[in-house]
């Protein structure tokens, strides 16, 4: 389970702040939601199911997003992807002559098994500056190792002694560990890589491979056809059908192997996506099943569900922690709010699975929804700079109207306009 993430010095995100998950002692207006929206871990600590962050176009949404996908790539890959002399990929904050020669900041807490650990490290473009690893085994935090650039101290309990020579300045002594079958190391990126799941919806084309994909092995497809037919696409059914793919017909994209397989043979054999719609006549009446491409034929929204729904049931069955950034898109609003029920609920949510997501959509801010901690807000200020607050610190009744009070910029984070009146010379 994700506790929280913070961020700093990177894009737009100047100063440190902090997201999270922990649920604040508050009281929602419908008792449902204080129900169904969070979960106590133990006697001490509470999460939520799930987050709305907004703000205004370039306000910096996703760029977390986008801090915490490169967090997550950076602790699986540093020590296998690079070399001695890559840089790393960090992008400090440019808008500031205090701040572009500082490292960037990136720290999560999290839970494997009821585990409670905090991760983070600092790092600039040739070096990690500093790396720690501590966990709760029972009250208070420990550590279990701490970094100051090539000066590595660990206790006893991490079992990762001698593997300090062998990491590089540019690589995580965490990632290093993992390579080494250190097990606290191996499991902490087992739950990066299965547990917390980041996926931006602007492109479907990376997306709706994975849904493809558990499909063509037979995995979760019964939840998924379901899914997809409760949210009223008059779908029937999905299948998988296999065709002869000719050489001409293969795009200079396709692996090498595809390639040489089809100069044997003349041709590949590949699989596609057919949607099955019920066919009527003129006078309602049923008379068949008609097969549909996928990526020829249905609409925007169609793929859009389709490329979400395989990442859906993979979080609500196993409790993952999915952030998809650019939720709304292509999405109607009804839709949205359904997938958003679908995690704010003992019921359908039993494993505890959380869903973060960055949108524009104020039909969604309603207090019949979500609760106040529930929903976050991003805003820049003069100087270029990303601030995120939640609605929680607001001192507001609980029958407010989020959506409206929002759209008035009571919290902030909408766009100011100008003066558009003059834009164009009608009289011209």
């Amino acid at each position: 389970m994700l506790i929280e993430f913070s961020v700093g010095n990177y894009r737009s995100f100047k100063e440190k702040v902090t997201f999270s998950m922990v649920a604040a002692d508050l009281v929602a207006k419908d008792k449902k939601l204080d129900e169904n929206n969070a979960f106590a871990v133990n006697k001490d600590l509470q999460l939520l199911k799930s987050a709305a962050i907004y703000g205004a176009n370039a306000s910096g949404k996703s760029n977390l997003a986008k801090a915490l996908a490169f967090m997550a790539d950076f602790m699986i890959d540093s020590s296998r992807e690079t070399q001695s002399v890559d840089e790393i990929a960090v992008e400090p904050f440019i808008l500031s002559s205090e701040t572009k020669d500082k490292p960037s900041f990136f720290e999560l807490v999290f839970l494997i098994d009821g585990q409670q650990y905090r991760y983070g490290f600092e790092a600039d473009y040739e070096n990690i500056v500093s790396e720690w690893l501590f966990y709760v085994p029972k009250v208070r935090e420990t550590n279990l190792f701490e970094r100051q650039l090539n000066t590595i101290k660990m206790s006893k309990i991490y079992k990762g002694k001698g593997i300090e020579q062998r990491t590089r300045n540019n690589a995580l002594f965490l990632s290093v560990s993992a390579q080494f079958n250190v097990e606290i190391a191996v499991r902490i990126l087992e739950w990066i890589s299965d547990k917390l799941i980041l996926i931006s919806t602007e492109s479907n084309q990376g997306d709706w491979h994975y849904t493809f994909g558990l499909f063509v092995r037979n995995e979760n497809t019964h939840e998924i056809i379901q899914l997809i037919k409760e949210l009223d696409l008059s779908i029937d059914n999905i299948n998988i059908e296999s065709m002869d793919i000719p050489i001409n017909s293969l795009p200079d994209t396709a692996p090498d192997e595809v390639k040489d397989l089809a100069k044997k043979t003349g041709k590949v054999v590949g699989k596609m996506v057919k949607f099955i719609h019920r066919k009527f006549d003129q006078n309602g009446d049923f008379q068949g099943l008609e097969s549909v491409d996928l990526e020829t034929f249905e609409s925007e929204g169609t793929r859009k569900i389709f490329a979400l729904a395989g990442y859906l049931v993979a979080a609500l069955k196993e409790g993952s922690s999915l952030v998809i950034d650019e939720f709304d898109a292509r999405l109607h609003p009804l839709i949205s709010q359904a997938i958003v029920k679908l995690f704010n609920s003992n019921e359908t949510n039993p494993n505890n699975a959380q869903l973060i997501f960055m949108t524009h959509d104020t039909n969604l801010l309603s207090n019949k929804l979500f609760r106040r901690d529930q929903i976050w807000f991003t805003e820049k200020n003069r100087y270029g700079a990303t601030d995120l607050y939640s609605l929680a610190e607001y001192n507001i009744r609980n029958d407010a109207s989020f959506e409206s009070d929002y759209i008035k910029g009571r919290y902030g984070a909408i766009p100011y306009l100008g003066d558009l009146s003059n834009l164009v010379d009608i009289h011209g």
